[in-house]
């Protein structure tokens, strides 16, 4: 007698796939030639050049999470990204080969494999910029790229008695965008804002927890008014004070911004 077989489907052996880990990166760059650093149909981004850079080095279309999504132009220092990634390859050969495959403008600076509960957004405690801005009557071909070329002199004391005034929880409406501008939250906790200068070079650095579109630059626009004698810092309050979307403005240049570092409750090199 013949005994029948019944055939079953085959079932798939879970240990056969590949766990994923979330891989961190840090990254400078130079954004004068992209777009900001998020993807953008038909134009250039940083994210984009990142992005095609793992999927050379790894064999994988991935999509990468950054702590601050830095506008046209704007530069960075210490940009931090995620992705996941079932690649096996070591920090230290994610930085030779991301950088390998990555135009000059953009670099990696260190790998590290992240934690579970680490987040690259929402794990961050603040973010770090700085605006630069270079006193001269005339162009600077070599540093124009990545200063503010403005005349000056300015007033320093009177930018850091208005800087006082933003350290702490405020309503920073006014700093943001104009017309179309929609938020449902423009409260934002800055814990330090400060000018210093040396030589002809003029520098804004502020922290805060995260920031308004185009805040810092509407923030700086309005403190080399102060610094030129054009507005008093009792009128930069007032416009603090009245929340109107756009009233800080003319924003200052993307160029002289860069985003310095992003921190978090314990440095990044202890996620491992």
């Amino acid at each position: 007698m013949m005994l029948s077989v019944l055939c079953l489907p085959e079932i798939e052996d879970s240990s056969r796939k590949r766990a994923t880990v979330r891989v961190g990166l840090v990254v400078e760059y130079d954004g004068t030639d992209y777009f900001g650093f998020q993807w953008q149909d038909g134009r250039p981004t940083v994210q984009q050049e990142l992005e095609k850079a793992i999927l050379s080095l790894t064999g994988e279309e991935t999509r990468i999470v950054a702590a601050s999504r830095t506008d046209t132009g704007v530069h960075a220092l210490g940009q931090v990204v995620s992705f996941r990634t079932s690649s096996t390859l070591t920090p230290d050969k994610f930085v030779a080969g991301l950088n390998y495959f990555l135009p000059r403008d953009i670099a990696v600076k260190s790998a590290h494999r992240m934690s579970g509960d680490f987040h690259v957004q929402k794990t961050a405690i603040s973010r770090i910029y700085e605006y630069r801005i270079v006193d001269s009557r005339t162009r600077s071909p070599l540093r124009e790229r990545f200063a503010y070329i403005a005349k000056g002199p300015f007033d320093v004391e009177a930018m850091n008695d208005a800087c006082r005034y933003l350290v702490g929880e405020h309503d920073f409406a006014s700093f943001t965008s104009g017309s179309g501008t929609s938020m449902k939250n423009t409260v934002r906790r800055v814990f330090r804002a400060e000018v210093n200068q040396e030589d002809d070079i003029t520098v804004f650095a502020i922290e805060a927890t995260s920031f308004l579109t185009h805040q810092v630059r509407n923030t700086v626009g309005a403190l080399v008014r102060v610094g030129t004698g054009k507005m008093s810092v009792d009128e930069f309050c007032s416009i603090m004070e009245r929340k109107q979307p756009g009233l800080a403005g003319p924003k200052a240049p993307a160029c002289g911004l860069r985003l310095v570092r992003v921190n978090y409750p314990r440095p990044i090199e202890d996620e491992n």
